[in-house]
């Protein structure tokens, strides 16, 4: 397959052998290069890191799981960046988490909005303990009709797998509904399970792990959805860098 403009892709979290969506993503970056044509650059960013990289030079934010992170600020900070700049983004279980605290505090105006892994005893605890626990755990997601991960399914039902133990509190949806974003995907019994932002060119966030689906071989759909709008990201900027006459600069 011809391969398109390589993209450059942050990996947000802290990088651990012992994580195993950590230990997946070579073999996945190599099957999107292969059998899809999507040619990533992926560099690894510490939470701890953010502050002095410049997010906004890169093509994708992934925030990966692994939480409690070493900087809440830092995860916090590349989300924002990445919402804010039109970045494509995904979030995946714990990613999904941080992104929930990053919409409640900047867009929602809940400053003191909380992740209970972190902060078990704050008042306004937007991120709580799962009833049940889905550590290791396969269940099924039902997606939103029209929805962007519909479109990205081609399903609206899918079996995932997880391995998390928090997940948002739905005290706070309508308030985080009601400041655009939209939950499109829920288990059986209607926890949120994903979530998207309206206008935003790539804003997937997932409590399940699609990297953990399958082999490193092939690639989960919502995994190559990202890396397809990387990819056109990188592809949009330098032409119009280079209409401009000025080559793009970028610098981890």
């Amino acid at each position: 397959m011809l391969q398109t403009r390589t993209a450059r892709v942050a990996l947000v979290g802290d990088r651990s052998p012992h994580v195993r969506s950590h230990t997946r993503i070579p073999g996945l970056v190599e099957a999107l290069r292969t059998r899809d044509g999507l040619a990533l650059d992926t560099y690894w960013v510490g939470t701890d890191d953010v502050a002095d990289t410049r997010v906004e030079d890169f093509d994708g934010v992934w925030v990966l799981p692994g939480s409690p992170y070493r900087s809440e600020a830092g995860a916090l900070s590349a989300i924002r960046t990445a919402r804010e700049r039109g970045i494509p983004l995904l979030g995946t279980c714990g990613g999904f988490q941080h992104a929930l605290l990053e919409y409640a505090r900047h867009v929602c105006g809940i400053a003191t909005a909380s992740h209970a892994e972190v902060a078990p005893d704050a008042a306004q605890q937007l991120v709580v303990p799962l009833s049940c626990s889905l550590l290791g755990h396969e269940g099924v997601v039902l997606v939103e009709p029209g929805s962007m991960v519909e479109r990205i399914l081609g399903a609206q039902r899918s079996v995932e797998r997880y391995h998390c133990a928090y997940g948002p509190n739905a005290a706070y949806a309508d308030v985080l509904r009601a400041h655009g974003l939209r939950f499109t995907g829920h288990d059986d019994d209607g926890a949120i399970r994903v979530a998207e932002l309206p206008g935003h060119p790539f804003y997937l966030i997932t409590l399940f792990q699609p990297e953990l689906a399958g082999d490193s071989g092939q690639c989960h759909p919502i995994v190559r959805a990202f890396a397809a709008a990387a990819v056109t990201h990188a592809a949009t900027h330098a032409a119009a860098h280079a209409a401009t006459g000025h080559p793009r600069t970028l610098s981890a």
